[in-house]
């Protein structure tokens, strides 16, 4: 009986932690999609002004992933804490707080100038990730 509340309670964990991830990508939505050519947006991008209109394009398609994604660990979350969907709903936080994780990884790995960046965009789904797991396990 211990051992299933613990599970419970880490199925409520995971849960909350994705819907932060999520909140977090859709903040980097509308800085992508959104904001992008404000001066103060392009530059957290490292983008130079003249830069902007070349780069708004990827950066427009690029907050759409972080919404797609940021919608796939809400949906997560909230199956994870349904009657009958909990696996189903850890399987979905994993894919999309797991694809965070991963593309915060490549963004760290190809500028080191945007570490901070990478490590703010990947702490919480990484936690999401192994509250997930240990969830599951």
């Amino acid at each position: 009986m211990r051992v299933a509340g613990m599970l419970a309670g880490m199925v409520v964990v995971a849960a909350v932690l994705a819907l932060l991830s999520a909140v977090l990508h859709v903040v980097i939505f509308v800085l992508e999609a959104v904001l992008f050519r404000r001066p103060d947006v392009h530059r957290r991008f490292a983008t130079k002004p003249q830069d902007v209109d070349a780069v708004a394009p990827w950066a427009f398609n690029q907050g759409f992933y972080n919404l797609f994604l940021a919608i796939g660990a809400a949906a997560g979350a909230l199956l994870a804490l349904g009657e009958g969907t909990r696996t189903v709903g850890l399987g979905l936080v994993l894919l999309a707080c797991g694809s965070m994780l991963a593309a915060a990884i490549v963004l760290a790995a190809s500028d080191r100038r945007m570490l901070r960046a990478a490590a703010n965009q990947g702490t919480i789904p990484l936690v999401t990730v192994v509250a997930a797991v240990l969830a599951l396990a």
